[in-house]
């Protein structure tokens, strides 16, 4: 690989780690080409971006933007690299889970995921990644969340609507038992004496 070539890849992932505020480190480097490709099309079905590329020039670029910022980064930096980039936080995490499950094997392997800010390093944090929350989750719990006492007093309402219709019913039902003349008492006897 040439210099402008080596340069050419590093603006390209300078731009893909500047887009985007998730991606994960994985390790492929004993799955075929056969694999790398079925979890290529897994990927693009799911709006992710998989990008393989060298750990120096990965490094390098993250250097280039935010040295400190990836610091955490750069120790997963080894062996056979593929880069997942996903404006979902959890959907990598979700297709590696699925591919290993299918194939029943332990690669891809989780290296390092950066999700918003946060580093989680090993393939340990793999299932608590799957289980992320994206933020259209969170916006659809604290909508049902509000939602919740508006639907209790709606409920308590519509309760007291139907208490009102049938005690009106039952009140309407009295008068009529009312009007019906009644019999009238039987005189008392005389008590014995």
């Amino acid at each position: 690989m040439t210099k402008d070539q080596k340069n050419e890849v590093i603006e390209l992932l300078k731009e893909k780690f500047s887009q985007y505020n998730n991606f994960y480190v994985t390790n492929t480097e004993s799955l075929t080409v056969a694999q790398i490709g079925t979890l290529r099309r897994a990927c693009f079905n799911k709006n992710v971006e998989m990008k393989v590329a060298k750990n120096t020039l990965i490094k390098k670029a993250l250097e280039a933007i935010d040295a400190e910022k990836y610091s955490g980064v750069y120790e997963s930096l080894n062996n056979v690299t593929a880069l997942m980039f996903s404006e979902n936080p959890k959907e990598p995490a979700v297709i590696i889970s699925s591919f290993r499950k299918e194939g029943k094997k332990e690669k891809p392997e989780l290296k390092a995921a950066f999700i918003n800010g946060e580093i989680y390093s090993g393939d340990k944090n793999l299932d608590a990644l799957t289980k992320i929350k994206t933020r259209e989750e969170l916006i659809g719990e604290v909508i049902g969340l509000l939602q919740a006492p508006i639907q209790r007093v709606v409920a308590a309402l519509q309760n007291q609507e139907n208490k009102a219709e049938a005690a009106t019913e039952e009140a309407a039902a009295e008068p009529a038992e009312a009007a019906a003349p009644e019999a009238p008492a039987a005189p008392e006897a005389p008590a014995a004496e």
